[in-house]
């Protein structure tokens, strides 16, 4: 891998949205490649071990597509201890059957052990430019807040309002820096972390229990980090030159789940299997890479349907997820070229399972 002839600029590069597509798809392969590559490193093992030896608790994310929101990355956690799920928009409901009842099972998972559950529900926003913001909420920063406040009430209704094991907190995130800001248990106080210094990390517990007299003492010390962490990385962004993506310019819809390998700005709309109507959705994606297409944002010659699914365990799991990924493939490719004759010519479908364990990609037919 070190020795490919692929390009090698950052994933919000020019040069990579513009080559031909069979080389960006070679590109995005080699990528997810790369990242299991990591993941199964002796030295990432250890810091998840580590990191899960020291904190009880388990992260889940419930969040937008858009890959700008990649939580480890902006809390310097070890990649797999914050456990993604993605949908566009962040658009969550409790009741699609397939959606509540894998949540569900997540939450069994972890509290069988004797460990708490933090399910962050975001939203997120720009505040240098509004078009930077969510598009799946049609940069709506107010409405979106609002989805992750009737989230929130949902995940109340179904585990509890004391809150003694499972505890949903409302978060926004400020892409410009990428900053957190923590809604309060309620609703009204917020704990905006790129206004926190480095000099205020001593009243950090205070705070935590001024906004949160409600969450396990265990918990507020396992999410300490997690603040601490974003602090340091906001000020590791303002010390750098990074350079902000000022429009949308996705080649790429994917459909599924185990897209862990695939944060990175503005590249794809990822659908997950949760609602009961996905044709919708894609549909909307769809038009969103013919107008890329129309606009000059991205080349005309094609782009990417990824459909993917997880498995745990090989044989039947691991059947059952490649039928999965084929069909989501076979529905997707459906609905777009029905709703979008124009771009009939241009889908170029890969279709892939992933285990959750080693985070490897396969290549299916």
């Amino acid at each position: 891998m070190g020795n490919s002839s692929l390009p090698q600029p950052g994933p919000d590069s020019v040069t990579i949205r513009n080559l031909p597509i069979q080389e960006r798809i070679d590109w995005l392969i080699e990528h997810a490649h790369h990242y299991a590559e990591v993941y199964q490193s002796p030295e990432s093992y250890l810091a998840r071990e580590r990191y899960n030896a020291k904190h009880d608790t388990g992260i889940i994310a419930l969040k937008c597509m858009d890959g700008r929101l990649n939580l480890s990355l902006a809390t310097n956690t070890p990649p797999g201890i914050i456990q993604p799920i993605r949908n566009l928009g962040g658009r969550f409901d409790l009741g699609w059957p397939h959606f509540g009842e894998m949540l569900t099972e997540q939450v069994y998972s972890v509290v069988r052990n004797g460990r708490h559950m933090l399910v962050l529900i975001n939203y997120h926003y720009s505040k240098g430019d509004a078009q930077r913001g969510c598009a799946g909420w049609g940069y709506n920063t107010e409405a979106a807040r609002d989805h992750t406040l009737r989230i929130k009430r949902q995940v109340e209704e179904v585990f509890g309002t004391i809150h003694s094991t499972v505890y949903p907190l409302v978060c926004g995130f400020e892409t410009d820096e990428d900053a957190l800001i923590l809604h309060g248990s309620n609703h009204r106080d917020v704990l905006d972390l790129s206004t926190i210094s480095a000099h205020d990390l001593t009243s950090l517990p205070a705070s935590l229990s001024r906004l949160y007299p409600d969450m396990p003492e265990e918990m507020q010390e396992d999410l300490l980090p997690l603040i601490q962490g974003n602090i340091a990385h906001i000020e590791g962004i303002r010390k750098s030159d990074r350079t902000l993506e000022m429009v949308h310019h996705e080649w790429m819809i994917g459909i599924g789940r185990g897209f862990h390998w695939l944060h990175m700005p503005n590249l794809a709309l990822i659908i997950g299997p949760y609602s009961p109507e996905l044709a919708d959705p894609l549909s909307k994606a769809g038009g969103i890479i013919a107008a890329n297409m129309k606009t000059d944002k991205i080349p005309d010659d094609g782009f990417l349907l990824f459909s993917l699914a997880p498995y745990q365990d090989v044989g039947v799991d691991r059947a059952r997820a490649t039928l999965k990924s084929r069909f989501m493939a076979e529905f997707a490719t459906h609905v777009i070229r029905s709703d979008h004759p124009k771009l009939a010519d241009k889908i170029n479908v890969r279709k892939g399972v992933l285990s959750w364990h080693t985070r490897a990609l396969e290549l299916i037919t």
